[in-house]
């Protein structure tokens, strides 16, 4: 099935909690022949439904490496998020995409990488970071800066305690206010810059988070000598058909569910409303 606009079924195999309003779910094409088929690039996005309720978009926070599993991870921000959260395994949703465009994952072969991510930001970088291990080899150096508002609402927390304890990851972490028992960095993402070495002239450096972090983060990068070309940025900007239809992530020239969500940030200079 190659329409977009036709949605699959898709069975919960697993939830798990992440923090007190975010689970992440695994899903599984009630198709098996669509099981196999399907395919999708770190950074793209699919549209899930609950029916009877409604469709919205969200990121693929798994990677292609790993086909076993499609997985998303969803805070809980509303009614169709709400119905999400109280999903159990076996429950089915619709699924339609992959939708958008994606990281493009050969153009960063031999690059140093940086990844850059805020709160709930990290799941469309999760995607990329593990097609990025999983094919180590053909990487430079790695580097992941993750902050949250506390250390309750840090994301994939055993994934964090693995990528800290690999030799070929460099993992800083910070939270905006501590918490009891919190022995780790306190303050906004940025303050982690100066705890690594970067190079812009060999790095790509991938940044995703809420759009205040973001526009920080890119100031910091641009003026530590990062091109506009090598930050790479995902947008959210009220996406609703993921298909180009409905207008309502219009941005310009450009619509974020077709063009994007991926730009570099010299795209997203071009971008005028």
């Amino acid at each position: 099935m190659d329409n977009l606009f036709l949605p699959r079924v898709a069975r919960i195999a697993g939830v798990r909690d992440e923090t007190p309003d975010t689970k992440t779910f695994d899903l599984v094409l009630r198709d098996t022949a669509e099981r196999h088929s399907f395919a999708f690039l770190p950074g793209q996005f699919m549209e899930l439904s609950m029916f009877g309720i409604g469709e919205a978009p969200f990121c693929f926070a798994s990677s292609p490496t790993r086909p076993d599993t499609i997985q998303t991870t969803v805070r809980r921000t509303g009614v169709l998020t709400d119905a999400m959260h109280r999903l159990e395994p076996g429950d089915e949703v619709g699924l339609r995409g992959p939708c958008g465009n994606g990281f493009d994952v050969a153009a960063a072969h031999g690059k140093d990488l940086l990844f850059i991510g805020g709160g709930i930001g990290l799941p469309p970088l999760r995607g990329l970071i593990w097609n990025v291990l999983d094919e180590r080899t053909r990487f430079g150096r790695v580097t992941i800066l993750y902050g949250a508002r506390t250390p309750t609402d840090l994301v994939y927390k055993g994934e964090l305690d693995e990528w800290a304890k690999r030799g070929d990851v460099e993992l800083h972490v910070t939270v905006d206010r501590s918490e009891a028992g919190w022995t780790g960095n306190v303050g906004m993402v940025p303050i982690l810059f100066d705890k690594t070495e970067l190079n812009p002239a060999t790095s790509l450096a991938y940044v995703c988070g809420p759009p205040i972090m973001i526009k920080f983060v890119v100031q910091d990068l641009l003026m530590r000598g990062f091109s506009p070309d090598s930050v790479i940025s995902t947008l959210e900007r009220m996406m609703q058909c993921g298909v180009g239809k409905c207008n309502h992530c219009c941005i310009g020239h450009r619509y974020v569910c077709r063009d994007g969500p991926v730009f570099t940030y010299r795209q997203i200079q071009e971008m005028v409303e």
